[in-house]
């Protein structure tokens, strides 16, 4: 039973939390959190004066016996508790500031009170003691939105499969092998897989033009990611074009384009093919095989197949991930505000990249579809936190973690993966500031498995459109002006 002076901590629902007479001792402090906006709480915090008087007393105390303090004209520790009160009140008020409000934070984050997005907008430096009466802060953080969970065992959900033709292991292969080949003329059409040269002259939606970029380089897929733009079906309108020709492809502009008029409008733009050039596959010679860590032929088909058969997994937990959400918070009305999916778009920007890697994509394969992602990152952005949102829910009810192991078997998994050290890829993720985006997959991972373990499926063909979505062809060429005359690398 507690006591009159044992501290409680108001929760969020209003109730009293009676502080454990185990470990550490609480700091008597009032918590009352507000709605401050979408995904916003204000926080104010409020530590009563004793334990501010307990500290500062117990810093003296320590000046004084302990660790005596140098006072010009008194012996050490024997100079008058008033004179080293005076001469050390600011430091000492600084020192317990700093100490009560890290223990206060600290205190507040493990009574699970909030779930925060990113850290606190608070500034510890206009944070003050007063002369009397208690320390109050106040802050506001980001949260993610409060929503119920529904039963998220036994779902029923649909799984699209495939058995991939020695037609898609060639197509594949070839893909593979392009950075092996030579570079060689073409006299026939453009097809995909080429190469061209062409100048582009770029029109707005009134038909004027808008923008020039030059001699620039551009690979043939289904789809071309530019750096602001996207053309859907540039294969087939720029297809069958030869030296000379001029072939007007549909590009739709990203929402972040500088000129507002411009964003995420079509417009359309004139390529003046200059030249075509085809890539001739190289022999799998020993040296080749070797890079791919296989003796034979027949072992190279067989690694091509794995690498097809994990693209599947990961285009499956893709779609187990949509639907998830959709069965589990379609119905949930989360006002995410555009600040905070701006801010919050480089980390999951880093989580899908995770899960492009565990899912054994090539960097080029990555780029493109980062590149798609970019055109609306607000839009992707707002998806992606929603799945986060539920998956961390699910985690935090089933109580489930990663460790420091879980982290380093799958960089163990992802060096094998790309015939690289463990120690290598590590420095890479370190670099790119990867490791909690790493972390962070692993937990959802482990969450969707927990939800899939349980499920019941229904197998569908997987559409052509889910089979071609990574192939896409990158280039760091702008389409839309830039602003103050600057020009774009690539462009003229």
């Amino acid at each position: 039973m507690a006591t009159d002076d044992t501290p409680t901590i108001p929760t969020e629902e209003g109730e009293t939390a009676v502080a454990a007479p185990e470990g550490p001792i609480k700091l008597p402090q009032q918590v009352e959190i507000t709605d401050a906006g979408p995904c916003k709480k204000h926080v104010k915090v409020t530590v009563e004066r004793a334990a501010i008087d307990g500290r500062i007393d117990e810093k003296f105390t320590d000046l004084m016996v302990e660790n005596p303090a140098q006072v010009p004209g008194f012996r050490p520790g024997k100079a008058p508790r008033k004179i080293i009160e005076r001469k050390f009140a600011k430091e000492i008020a600084g020192e317990v500031k700093n100490e009560i409000l890290m223990a206060s934070l600290e205190q507040l984050a493990e009574d699970n009170m909030l779930s925060p997005l990113s850290p606190p907008e608070l500034d510890p430096t206009a944070v003050v003691i007063p002369e009397s009466g208690p320390m109050v802060y106040e802050f506001d953080i980001e949260v993610r939105p409060e929503f119920d969970l529904p039963d998220y065992k036994g779902l029923k959900l649909r799984r699209p499969t495939h058995a991939f033709s020695d037609t898609e292991v060639e197509k594949e292969s070839r893909r593979l092998l392009e950075p092996y080949g030579t570079i060689v003329p073409k006299d026939g059409p453009v097809g995909l897989d080429d190469l061209i040269t062409a100048d582009l002259v770029i029109k707005g939606p009134d038909g004027k033009e808008v923008n020039k970029v030059s001699e620039v380089r551009f690979k043939v897929e289904k789809r071309l990611a530019l750096s602001d733009g996207v053309a859907e079906n540039f294969a087939k309108q720029i297809g069958g074009a030869k030296p000379g020709d001029t072939r007007t492809v549909d590009i739709t502009l990203s929402q972040d384009v500088q000129s507002e008029a411009l964003r995420g409008t079509k417009v359309q733009a004139d390529f003046i093919v200059k030249d075509v050039k085809a890539v001739r596959m190289p022999e799998l010679t020993p040296d080749v095989l070797t890079d791919f860590g296989v003796r034979t032929p027949e072992q190279f088909n067989e690694l091509v197949r794995t690498r097809l058969e994990r693209y599947l997994e990961y285009v499956q937990r893709q779609a187990a991930r949509q639907q998830v959400l959709q069965q589990l918070a379609g119905d949930a009305k989360w006002d995410l505000p555009r600040d905070l999916l701006t801010r919050q778009a480089r980390k999951t920007m880093s989580r899908k990249v995770m899960e492009m890697r565990s899912a054994g994509m090539t960097d080029e394969q990555i780029l493109g579809r980062r590149r798609l992602l970019e055109q609306d990152a607000v839009k992707s952005t707002a998806a992606a936190l929603k799945e986060h949102f539920v998956l961390q829910k699910i985690a935090e009810t089933e109580k489930l973690e990663i460790e420091d192991a879980d982290v380093d078997a799958e960089i163990d998994r992802i060096a094998d993966q790309s015939d690289e050290s463990p120690r290598k890829v590590r420095a890479r993720m370190e670099k790119e500031d990867l490791i909690e985006a790493l972390a962070t997959e692993l937990l959802e991972r482990k969450a969707l498995d927990l939800v899939l373990e349980s499920a019941t499926y229904e197998d569908y063909e997987l559409s052509p459109a889910e089979k071609d979505e990574g192939e896409v062809a990158t280039v760091d060429a702008q389409v839309a002006p830039q602003a103050d005359g600057e020009t774009p690398p690539g462009n003229g």
